[in-house]
């Protein structure tokens, strides 16, 4: 009898997605030392945009907080379009490539790729990257034990977006269960995931923010306001402005908010989430102003976490230019305008120029997602 340390053994671990993508780089490794990065890239169904995701090369990523439209990487559309995973055992033909990310990767000194598309029942989620920095080192033998590998890896990110997915769907269902209406659906919560999720690329330079941080604010920012669930019909739906005390029921919103989504992770098992501490302060603290006049906690500043700071932006956006029952749809220099004043006061000044700074994006999101008599 002999003792074994089993080599995979972190992927049985609580541990954060990234980090046991980083263990079975590792131990891909041992055995194909020019394995040089793992890398994960989510498709948006709704945009058709390949958005990087996770990685395993550490600091050294030459495509962080990048995206693009699959019909512009046609050579990934291929892959798509076959179900079959594609090989380049010589990145070098690509050098001259007037595909950003290609350009970008040869750069970093990658010379060969090996590249899967993910797909969970039939849907396409994305792709896993295999690159190397030696060419033509992807024979048949290497193939058949990264095919391995890829699909584990697979599992792995399909198991970590069916928890997301989960949650979503317990939070969505238990609002449809009390038979409360938020008029804040429809269009208006696409909308909002791309527009925290345009002013966090925007602030990934400065505040160093990694690209799963950046995905898990687009996954979770709609549902910043499950709260309301526990509001009532005739403050949640009252056409004019509240008073005093139905101010202040609506208020409670960002706890209940925090109560809800507590006792569903725990009911469903999934408070081992990757990042589920971004969901309970975009729920808790969206409604928090930086000079401190905000709810419920009155906090200040930095002391409002950035993905709270980051979604407030983006509803109050949303808001402001789209059409309620008490007000009309304002137009985007309006908005633009007011959120400018805000700025500083109730909103991040940093949040708010991501988003002034990035107009052309802005109003692409608006007539992808145009607003239905749903918002």
């Amino acid at each position: 009898m002999s003792d074994h340390i089993d080599s995979l053994g972190d992927l049985n671990k609580h541990l954060p997605l990234k980090q046991k993508i980083v263990s079975a780089h590792r131990v891909i490794k041992a055995n194909m030392p020019f394995i040089a990065r793992i890398a994960i890239a989510l498709y948006d169904p709704e945009t058709r945009i390949l958005k990087t995701f996770i990685h395993s090369s550490g600091d050294d990523n030459p495509l962080d907080n990048y995206q693009a439209l699959i019909d512009e990487a046609p050579s990934l559309k291929r892959i798509l379009e076959r179900g079959q995973p594609r090989v380049i055992n010589n990145m070098l033909t690509f050098a001259d490539s007037d595909k950003e990310h290609s350009r970008r990767l040869g750069r970093a000194g990658y010379a060969a790729s090996y590249t899967m598309p993910i797909f969970n029942d039939g849907d396409f989620l994305g792709f896993i990257f295999f690159n190397a920095f030696e060419t033509d080192v992807f024979d048949d033998y290497t193939l058949s034990q990264l095919d391995i590998f890829g699909h584990l890896v697979s599992l792995m990110i399909i198991s970590e977006l069916s928890n997301i997915q989960t949650l979503a769907a317990a939070l969505k269902t238990s609002g449809r269960i009390t038979h409360l209406r938020d008029p804040e659906t429809g269009s208006h919560l696409d909308r909002i995931s791309r527009y925290s999720r345009l002013i966090a690329r925007a602030l990934a330079d400065h505040y160093s923010l990694s690209d799963d941080y950046i995905e898990h604010i687009f996954m979770f920012s709609p549902l910043h306001d499950i709260g309301k669930i526990g509001i009532p019909d005739g403050v949640l739906m009252k056409p004019g402005k509240l008073d005093a005390e139905e101010m202040e029921i609506m208020k409670s919103h960002t706890i209940k908010g925090r109560e809800i989504i507590d006792e569903i992770l725990v009911n469903f098992g999934l408070d081992g989430v990757d990042y589920v501490n971004i969901l309970r302060n975009i729920a808790e603290f969206h409604h928090e102003s930086v000079n401190g006049a905000g709810y419920p906690s009155g906090r200040k500043g930095s002391d409002i976490p950035l993905e709270a700071r980051i979604v407030a932006v983006a509803d109050i956006f949303d808001a402001l230019t789209s059409q309620r029952c008490y007000k009309g749809a304002w137009t985007n220099a309006r908005a633009f305008a007011t959120l400018a004043k805000l700025a500083g006061e109730k909103l991040d000044q940093d949040c708010v120029n991501a988003l002034l700074n990035n107009i052309e994006e802005i109003e692409e999101i608006q007539q992808h997602f145009k607003q239905d008599i749903y918002g």
